[in-house]
């Protein structure tokens, strides 16, 4: 298969080492975009304190799930880049980027007319703590602007990740890193703006490295794989419907475990604004060592997909027995750093001694969550880069609402474990999309699926 500067062929060569290669730079790059985030709680919870804090966790959580949509569409997108790059279909391969292009930034524009509209509504839902909702107010209508900037640097990314390159996405978060943190400080720490500038920082941010990523590969058309021809974003009806099948599912996936975690959220602002300054803090940190495991995902889908459509399944199984092998052991890495540095670890966000004492149940409860998590980066993967949309709707549906919502109102209101059970029950519901996929993987009934690339 003749590759490109940017597209990769994943159908020859060492499975374990062109695993590792493709999923340091995706490591690296999801360290970046949690640490774009939390660079704005760090500032926040020096320069406002803990309301401020609590604000920017709230609405980050109700803005991530207009991002997850965005991002579960993107990554259909990217299932079929992939599969056209290992059946050798370029024609079809530039319909597919220009459609998604055009359907990921309507879809941006919708979601942000929804957020501004029902932003109140959404506020009383929440239960956001009195002290927080002017904050929280804030950030959710300036972030909520500016999504069409995040949803197109996530789908920039979903194509590069098709595509096998793993190099451009970081350079883009990295721009955007930067910008937020120096304008974080300045509009902060020296304007303060408290948080509106950092809502600020974060879509300037967002803007600058969506602009560049679009600059860089108009330059590089060529190599890149798309001519950026007006007639070229077109919507086809084709490749919109196959988006549709296999983004829905994926969409929902994602969007349903950040809508339980938005519900989650709601049982713990029952609680106190300590409580939920403390579990804002704590999905910070877990979102950072996930976020970093998330990169052997990104690396195994692409290759998985290519090689599916390459007619290769035994290299695409190698995949995923690698991607458990890696995801291993950074579950121990990550539970080995929770238990000798979890209070440190929240010390670097809040200076609030009462956050620090209920960190402590934060941390025995999210333990249990990690093992799941090293299961799914090879299962989830293998399920998406083949393109089972209704597997991974049934497995989005039981992890992201039967068990997340239950588990946590069941073991923290019912059972009365109060803000143990509330993240332990968050944790466990991770369980009932690891092993179900497990299962399907390792009994090989996925053989009989047809193969996506067929009907591009």
């Amino acid at each position: 298969m003749a590759g490109t500067k940017i597209a990769k062929d994943f159908t020859k060569g060492n499975v374990s080492k062109q695993l590792l290669w493709l999923a340091l730079p995706f490591m690296a790059s999801n360290a970046l975009q949690v640490l774009y985030s939390t660079i704005d709680m760090m500032v926040v919870g020096e320069y406002v304190g803990t309301p401020g804090l609590s604000a920017v966790s709230q609405s980050s959580q109700i803005l991530n799930f207009a991002t997850m949509v965005c991002l579960g569409f993107s990554n259909a997108g990217q299932v079929l880049i992939a599969q056209a790059l290992g059946a050798g279909k370029r024609k079809e391969q530039n319909q597919i980027i220009g459609t998604l292009f055009s359907v990921i930034l309507i879809l941006a524009v919708v979601l942000t007319g929804v957020f501004l509209a029902a932003r109140n509504w959404i506020m009383d839902v929440m239960n956001i703590p009195s002290e927080s909702r002017k904050f929280a107010l804030d950030y959710l209508v300036i972030c909520g602007i500016g999504l069409i900037f995040t949803a197109g640097y996530n789908m920039v990314s979903a194509v590069l990740r098709g595509m096998g390159d793993a190099k451009r996405p970081f350079l883009f978060i990295g721009i955007a890193t930067v910008v937020n943190l120096a304008l974080d400080l300045l509009f902060v720490g020296v304007f303060r703006w408290e948080v509106a500038g950092a809502a600020w920082a974060t879509i300037i941010g967002q803007a600058v490295s969506f602009v560049f990523s679009l600059v860089y590969l108009y330059r590089h058309k060529e190599s890149f794989g798309f001519d950026f021809k007006k007639e070229s974003f077109a919507v086809n009806p084709r490749y919109t419907k196959m988006i549709a099948q296999l983004g829905t599912p994926m969409a929902i996936q994602s969007g349903c475990i950040n809508l339980s975690m938005l519900f989650v959220n709601s049982m713990i602002n029952e609680v106190g604004v300590v409580a939920s300054a403390t579990f804002g803090v704590g999905i910070r940190i877990d979102d950072i060592i996930n976020k970093i495991s998330q990169g052997i995902h990104y690396a195994a889908m692409p290759m998985i997909s290519q090689n599916v459509a390459a007619r290769e399944p035994k290299r695409a199984t190698r995949v995923v027995h690698w991607a458990w092998i890696y995801s291993g052991i950074l579950t121990v890495v990550a539970m080995a750093a929770y238990v000798l540095l979890g209070k440190q670890l929240f010390m670097v966000f809040s200076d609030d001694p009462l956050v620090h004492e209920m960190s402590r149940d934060f941390i025995r409860a999210i333990l249990y969550m990690f093992p799941a998590l090293a299961v799914m980066r090879g299962s989830s993967a293998f399920i998406q880069g083949i393109g089972n949309a209704k597997l991974s709707l049934v497995l989005a549906l039981l992890d992201g609402v039967v068990l997340r919502i239950g588990l946590s109102w069941l073991l923290g209101i019912v059972l009365d474990w109060g803000f143990f059970g509330f993240v332990l029950g968050y944790g466990l519901a991770a369980y009932g999309c690891a092993i179900p996929g497990m299962v399907y993987f390792l009994s090989g009934v996925w053989k009989k699926q047809k193969v996506l690339a067929d009907e591009i």
